[in-house]
């Protein structure tokens, strides 16, 4: 049975509660996973292939393949499968609002419960819809969350801009500590204003990126985003500390996505 209420007792111990209170309930957009088979197509489409994404990862992300994403039983479950068919040996799927839907400003929920072991990475995140400024990370990537498997339970919120990334050293991001990140639902939020991106699990706030004021290399958030949801294998990141063959397959499992109206004044 699905949760329509946010709650969490986090590893501090302490009970943080979604109120309604806190952030405006204009729901824009949204996918319960209530049918059954392939993602919704009105919704979602898929990045297709194998050639590192940047990262040097090893999975295939296929298209329209029940196996590596499926709708079942109220969830979209996203499976990474060992496959030898495969150059590099791995399928996956990585599905986008791309063309479907964007937003400028909101908050944004994911309830989801992550693939573990060594050699996965799982992302719920997003890009900007269009290409206003160039290559990346000049438009800009909001990582809502990312796992590592060979650092088990470390949730990271992150953001990337030219002036702050991961290739200068210089991105801007947190942690927190779930300890059960594959055994149990958990949501996954941001609130995105003109003012800041304030990133959030289960209600709890533990980080904020503030608008600096600067330009586009600075911040980037002026634009619509799209959501990605994907399972990546190995990689310059998830790779780190190689890949476990013996954990597969890997599934994360999505509840929900959920899209509100978080501008000031709606």
């Amino acid at each position: 049975m699905k949760t329509y209420f946010l709650y969490a007792t986090l590893s501090l111990g302490l009970f943080f509660a979604f109120s309604s209170n806190t952030f405006p309930q204009k729901l824009l957009w949204s996918d319960e996973f209530d049918s059954s088979g392939l993602p919704d197509s009105t919704k979602w489409t898929y990045d297709v292939g194998d050639h590192g994404w940047g990262n040097q990862e090893l999975q295939f992300y296929t298209e329209k393949e029940l196996r590596n994403a499926r709708v079942e039983n109220g969830y979209l479950i996203i499976e990474a499968h060992a496959d030898a068919e495969y150059p590099k040996g791995y399928t996956s799927a990585r599905l986008v609002t791309r063309g479907k839907a964007s937003w400028e400003y909101g908050y944004i929920e994911v309830r989801a419960k992550l693939p573990a072991g060594t050699g996965t990475w799982p992302a719920i995140w997003m890009l900007a819809e269009e290409n206003r400024h160039g290559g990346w990370p000049k438009n800009g990537e909001i990582d809502i969350m990312e796992h590592v498997g060979y650092d088990p339970g470390v949730i990271h919120g992150t953001v990337h801009t030219e002036a702050f990334n991961h290739v200068k050293g210089t991105q801007k991001g947190a942690q927190i500590q779930i300890d059960d990140f594959d055994q149990a639902f958990h949501t996954y939020a941001i609130n995105w204003t003109q003012e800041s991106i304030e990133f959030y699990v289960d209600g709890a706030k533990y980080f904020e990126f503030e608008n600096t004021g600067g330009d586009y290399s600075e911040w980037p958030f002026n634009q619509p985003f799209h959501l990605i949801l994907n399972i990546a294998v190995g990689g310059t990141w998830g790779g780190q500390k190689g890949v476990d063959a013996s954990i597969w397959p890997q599934r994360m499992v999505v509840d929900y996505v959920r899209v509100y109206d978080s501008r000031p004044n709606f």
